[in-house]
């Protein structure tokens, strides 16, 4: 099993930067991908970004350019830099880790963006 614990959000005013790590424990040498999704008051949940083992990473065109996802010296760890906050960025961020036959899912960190 997987767990995964999230950390880094909070309140930011627009253009501010914040970075969420994300860190995980339990059978990680399973973990094939790991990602951030979100989700928006009334919105589905969305796909952020996404880093495989490899190191290819993977951007939703909203967040290219203003979001850097990057895993750790330890692979244990997963962070999602985001710079140039909107508003529209206003969501709870979820990590997660894609295994062969599961996907677990950490419990959320808000992040607001407002002045």
């Amino acid at each position: 099993q997987v767990q995964l614990v999230e950390s880094g959000g909070g309140l930011v005013q627009p253009g501010g930067s914040l970075r969420l790590s994300c860190a995980a424990s339990g059978s990680i040498n399973a973990i094939i991908k790991m990602g951030w999704y979100r989700q928006a008051p009334g919105k589905q949940r969305e796909l952020v970004a996404t880093i495989v083992n490899g190191g290819d990473t993977h951007y939703i065109n909203s967040v290219k350019g203003r979001f850097t996802i990057s895993r750790g010296n330890a692979k244990n760890t997963v962070y999602l830099q985001m710079d140039s906050l909107k508003p529209e960025d206003t969501a709870v961020y979820y990590c997660t880790a894609e295994l062969l036959y599961s996907t677990k899912w950490g419990q959320g960190t808000q992040v607001t963006v407002s002045s």
